[in-house]
């Protein structure tokens, strides 16, 4: 049987934390930021946690 690969976008856009749990950065920080107020684009700076909701198919997409 050939490897199972793993989704290169989602590689480039999450990482594990050592309790398994899977990080994540925020949208909306990439452009067009002069509208955007500093309070707003520091809150998007931190890295947050994928929701219970979307874990199994984050966990498919890494082939976890």
């Amino acid at each position: 049987m050939p490897k199972v690969k793993t989704k290169s976008g989602a590689k480039k856009r999450f990482k594990l934390t050592g309790t398994g749990k899977v990080k994540r950065k925020h949208a909306f920080k990439s452009h067009i930021l002069t509208k955007k107020s500093t309070k707003r684009k520091r809150a998007l700076t931190h890295a947050g946690l994928v929701s219970s909701a979307d874990m199994n198919r984050v966990n498919q997409m890494l082939n976890i």
